[in-house]
This record gives structure tokens, C-alpha cells and sequence, in this order.
């Protein structure tokens, strides 16, 4: 019976393994959530120091899904190999971790903000950040690219082989009759409408089969997975070097060996969400007048993510000498996020109404029309945009 963390017993633990001292301790629950799927404590120690303390979740069968084992292999990995040292200060920081009882703690980062959350409050979407973003990204990609090494060590996760690759292309074309009692009868749309598009189908098939793992990936690249120094602005007149904390990415839970296409892919999905997530869905409407009228119009998104893909192939840019189809299947996979943000909001909250109809066809158009989806939203042609590495935006 693995031992289990609560606000009683987590001075304890963090006593017993030297995380902290008994002087002036602090404890503070936060709601179970707050921070994740897992049960998380957020404890503030006397020195204005606060350390974040996760404990997996465990199935029925006693078992996790060794999520946080994957997340410590990672960070074991910016230590083994001093190549990648360089992106230790653009990740959260992990200072413990006990397989046994599934228990991880950070050190918690007090000057940083939600950069989802800074997004939509603010409705400023500095170049800078986008293009930290895909720096570190491009880092991570070229760094361990076709690496053996990093990928044998990478995939040193219980009950698994390091043949066995996760591929996250979901497989929509075969739902069962179990959906019809999962969830209510106006979310069915969702499922009636996906299957009726033949093109979309095969598209996704498409996607699956062409799944090509070949470095360490996030593999959740989400904007809320990322964190933002919440003194941003005075990194603008820094050099690169000195720009290397600026943001954090976070939440290394399901990292592994995969396509980098679909880290990059994602966050220009979680990008398109701030612009989908602002419409007013009016059903008088048709969808091309409801697009042109979101309150953060995708013009306004659209700087950061060149500025995102520009960073990305001038720091990686012999990814399309490797994959000549690197750039539609971006887009592809952001279409793909899209379609999973819809599957999650109608499992959370059983709903599928007009907006989400609208973000379906949008899904629909990156996956089945990529090469015109880039015009659209980078505002330049496929072959422009693969000169971002050579030429200013």
C-alpha cells in the first residue's frame, strides 16, 4: 500500500527527505486540481520559498500511469547529457522524486504567470515570447534528434519498451455504440458530423501513419503548460543568452520520443484556441462572418506564431532537409488539437454548440488543406514560410 500524501502528513515527508527544515513552515492546501489532474500541495516554507508537492493518482489496480516518472526522466536527462544543459533554464525545476509512492516536488516558480491566462487578460501577444517558445523548442528537437542514446534513455518507462511509441493520433473512426451512453444526445453532433466528412477521416488516418518519432518531444505543448516571467518586458533589450528564463515550459508528464511536428503543431493549436475561444457564436450567423468577428481576431495572433515559426527553423532549420512535409503536417497537427480540444470540452462539460461547430471546420480545413492553410494563417505561402530560417518575417 504506497504511502498517501495529505496537508498532515507532507511536513513530514518533506522532513524526512531533507527538502526542508522545521523552522517557520507554512502550510497551505490548494484545492484538489488546482494544479493537475494528480493530488497537489502547495506548501510556502519560511525563506518565501514554496515548493510544490504532486502525488500520482493510482488506479483501481493500485498501478499509475507513470506519468511522473516519465517528467523525472526527463530532467535526468538535461543532466546526463551536458548538450542539453542549455535547457535548463527554460523548464520547471524537479528536485525530488519518489517512485514508490509517486510522489514529485518542484520548486515552485513564484515570478512566473499562466501564459494562457496572460494572453487573454492582457490581449497582447509580444513577439518575444513567441519566439523564446520556439527556441527552446527548436533545442530540444535538434539536440536530441535520431540520438540513440537519449532515446533509450528516454523511454526507460516501467512496462514499457523503448520500441513502443506513443502516438497520439486519435482514432475517431472507430467509435463504438458504448459513446451513445456516455454522453448527452445534442453532444452526438460532434461524432455525426466528424464521420460524415470522409476527407477529414482519412486525413487523420493519414496523420497516424505517418507518425515519425525521432527525438524527445513535451508531446502537451499547451499555452497553459507554459509559464511567463512576470517581469517580461525588461528581457526586451537582453540578448539571446539572457532571455533563457524568460519562459518556462511546464508539465514534462508526457514527454517521450516522437514527432516534433506535433509539439510545434499543438502550440499553434493552443495559439488558434485564443482566437476560436472569442467568437460569439451566433446561429443566425454562418461561419466565415462568425470568424471575421472574434472579439481577438486571428490577425492579432498571428504575429506570435511567425514569430514562433521563425525562431523554430532558424535554430532547426535542417528539420525540413529531414522531412520535406514538415510544415503541412504542423498545421495537420494543429488542425488535430483542435478536434481534441472539442472531444475534451464535450467530456468535461457535455456540451458541443456553435462555437465548437465553427472550431470543427476550422480543425477540418488544417487537416484536409494544409498547404492553403498555411497562407492562411501565417499570411504567406508554404514556400515563404520554410524561408523564415534565411530571411526576416
Amino acid at each position: 500500500m504506497p504511502f498517501l500524501l495529505s496537508s498532515e502528513n507532507v511536513f513530514r515527508y518533506l522532513l524526512d527527505y531533507s527538502l526542508c527544515n522545521e523552522q517557520g513552515l507554512k502550510p497551505f492546501q490548494v484545492e484538489a486540481g488546482a494544479f493537475g489532474k494528480n493530488f497537489s500541495l502547495l506548501v510556502s516554507l519560511s525563506s518565501d520559498r514554496k515548493l510544490l508537492v504532486k502525488q500520482e493518482r493510482h488506479w483501481r489496480n493500485g498501478k499509475t500511469a507513470n506519468e511522473f516518472f516519465k517528467e523525472w526522466q526527463f530532467h535526468k536527462l538535461l543532466r546526463q547529457f551536458p548538450e542539453l544543459s542549455q535547457l535548463s533554464s527554460t523548464v520547471s525545476e524537479v528536485i525530488h522524486f519518489d517512485e514508490n509512492n509517486s510522489i514529485i516536488v518542484y520548486d515552485y516558480l513564484l515570478n512566473y504567470l499562466d501564459l494562457d491566462k496572460f494572453y487573454r487578460k492582457e490581449q497582447t501577444f509580444p513577439a518575444l515570447i513567441a519566439t523564446s517558445i520556439g527556441r527552446a523548442l527548436a533545442a530540444l528537437h535538434r539536440t536530441t534528434l535520431d540520438q540513440q542514446e537519449c532515446r533509450d534513455f528516454i523511454c526507460q518507462v516501467q512496462e514499457e519498451s523503448p520500441s513502443q511509441f506513443f502516438n497520439p493520433v486519435p482514432r475517431l473512426g472507430r467509435i463504438g455504440p458504448e459513446v451513445f451512453g456516455s454522453i448527452p444526445p445534442d453532444c452526438l453532433k460532434f461524432y455525426v458530423l466528424y464521420q460524415r466528412y470522409e476527407s477529414l477521416v482519412a486525413a487523420v488516418a493519414d496523420l497516424t501513419a505517418g507518425w515519425h518519432p525521432c527525438c524527445v518531444i513535451h508531446n502537451d505543448l499547451k499555452l497553459d503548460n507554459i509559464l511567463l516571467h512576470e517581469s517580461w518586458e525588461q528581457f526586451t533589450s537582453q540578448g539571446e543568452q539572457q532571455q533563457g528564463n524568460l519562459i518556462r515550459l511546464i508539465d514534462w508528464e508526457r514527454c517521450g520520443w516522437g514527432d516534433p511536428a506535433f509539439d510545434l503543431g499543438t502550440i499553434l493549436g493552443s495559439y488558434l484556441r485564443v482566437w476560436l475561444d472569442s467568437l460569439v457564436a451566433d446561429p443566425s450567423m454562418g461561419i466565415e462572418e462568425t470568424l471575421l468577428l472574434a472579439v481577438t481576431p486571428l490577425k492579432v495572433v498571428r504575429p506570435s506564431m511567425v514569430a514562433l515559426m521563425k525562431a523554430y527553423l532558424e535554430n532547426f532549420p535542417a528539420i525540413l532537409e529531414h522531412y520535406s512535409d514538415f510544415l503541412q503536417r504542423v498545421v495537420q497537427f494543429a488542425g488535430l488539437a483542435l478536434i481534441d480540444t472539442i472531444g475534451a470540452f464535450i467530456d468535461y462539460h457535455k456540451y458541443f454548440g456553435n462555437r465548437s461547430i465553427c472550431m470543427l471546420q476550422v480543425a477540418k480545413s488544417l487537416l484536409c488543406r494544409p498547404e492553403q492553410s498555411i497562407t492562411t494563417l501565417f499570411g504567406m505561402t508554404e514556400s515563404e514560410l520554410a524561408c523564415l530560417n534565411s530571411s526576416p518575417v
